[in-house]
């Protein structure tokens, strides 16, 4: 028998993220608090398949993921985010998680975290730290332990595999590693004090006396920077993020029909001019995972789409916010109301690092590139 419990051959990706979607939305209002964690949803990941979905074929997964363009991803993303942006956010580090350990693990080491994602453990990838304090490895004679945090990490206390960046003493560059954890420790939640996302149990996790397994650093220093993947993989949350524009959308245009003003012209204009932004991020999307996956564009071309990429879906989402805000009125940011959850955790999630730096590097580039416009995501741009 095999060692893993391998996924129907024909598993349905988008099929489960539909019934996750449904169910999470359902849930998503009760788990809005402080210290809140989808933890019923989480399960369902596990139970209908989509923790294993990542997982390559060869291993017993579907490969999601790995498909041309990834355009079913892309799909299972969006429906995830449609459903619970907060599960959305941990599902898409989950996926990242497992691409990292297909593209830099040993085959030992990809039996054996592939073989856990099938056995229903959360991944997640941290990378964030303060300027002091930040994680690394400490070796004292023969005895070698981990020593510092993570901040900013979603699904701290719940994540039971952790794919974090650390400073190794031996090595030039930044190691990368996963780490098991025990639920519940180590986490510290009480500084995520956000206006949304508040079900994503995001945090701090204190590493400091962990045992430091040589077996478990993947790859070579500094991998997990190397583009495009690096940054083009920004491409995932945007579809996470797409899902929670639609569903913003939605809830506004449930509004309008519940009340019955589709006869308001102003109404109509609004409602017309988000059908817009919803499609215009939904093409973006779409083109930023096929450009992702273009292995014959350069690595900094492929940046920078990834990049406009992110703006374009940011635009549409804050512009989708505005417009339903103001459809909607004072009900829509009272309590209960469909919209007034989904506009605080779109509005959260939305604010990504760096985006000047994303706008102007992608323009820098863009620039330097020669040729027609229409080109510049081609093999044809000079």
């Amino acid at each position: 028998m095999d060692q893993w419990t391998r996924l129907d051959p024909i598993f349905d990706s988008e099929a489960a993220a539909r019934d996750i979607a449904a169910a999470a939305a359902l849930r998503a209002d009760a788990q809005d608090h402080d210290a809140g964690f989808p933890q019923e949803d989480i399960a369902d990941l596990a139970r209908l398949g989509l923790l294993a979905a990542p997982v390559p074929v060869e291993h017993g997964g579907a490969g999601l993921g790995t498909e041309p363009g990834a355009g079913t991803l892309a799909e299972v993303l969006r429906l995830v985010g449609y459903g619970s942006l907060a599960l959305g956010r941990l599902y898409e580090g989950h996926v990242n998680a497992l691409q990292l350990i297909a593209r830099y693990g040993a085959p030992d080491q990809r039996d054996r975290l592939f073989a856990d994602a099938h056995a229903g453990h959360l991944f997640g990838v941290w990378n964030t730290e303060p300027p002091e304090g930040g994680l690394r490895v400490e070796a004292q004679d023969t005895d070698a332990r981990l020593h510092g945090v993570k901040t900013f990490a979603s699904g701290a206390g719940s994540v039971t595999r952790a794919l974090v960046t650390v400073g190794h003493p031996s090595q030039a560059g930044t190691a990368m590693m996963v780490v098991p954890l025990q639920a519940g420790t180590r986490a510290d939640l009480s500084a995520w004090r956000a206006q949304g996302m508040r079900a994503s149990a995001t945090g701090t996790v204190d590493f400091t006396g962990l045992a430091y397994e040589a077996d478990a650093i993947l790859g070579q220093p500094d991998d997990y920077f190397r583009q495009p993947a690096f940054s083009g993989g920004a491409w995932r949350f945007a579809a996470v993020q797409l899902g929670g524009i639609e569903a913003v959308f939605d809830a506004w245009r449930g509004h309008l029909d519940r009340l019955d003003r589709g006869g308001d012209p102003h109404q109509l204009a609004r409602l017309g001019e988000g059908v817009i932004a919803v499609e215009g991020a939904r093409l973006w999307v779409e083109r930023g995972a096929k450009v992702a996956s273009q292995a014959a564009l350069p690595p900094e071309r492929v940046v920078a789409y990834i990049n406009l990429v992110r703006l374009a879906v940011e635009r549409a989402g804050l512009d989708v916010l505005q417009l339903a805000q103001r459809s909607v009125g004072l009900q829509g940011f009272l309590r209960g109301h469909p919209l007034e959850r989904r506009a605080r955790d779109l509005a959260t999630y939305l604010r990504q690092p760096g985006p000047d730096r994303a706008l102007t590097g992608a323009a820098s580039e863009i620039l330097r590139i020669g040729g027609m416009a229409g080109d510049l995501w081609t093999e044809n741009a000079a």
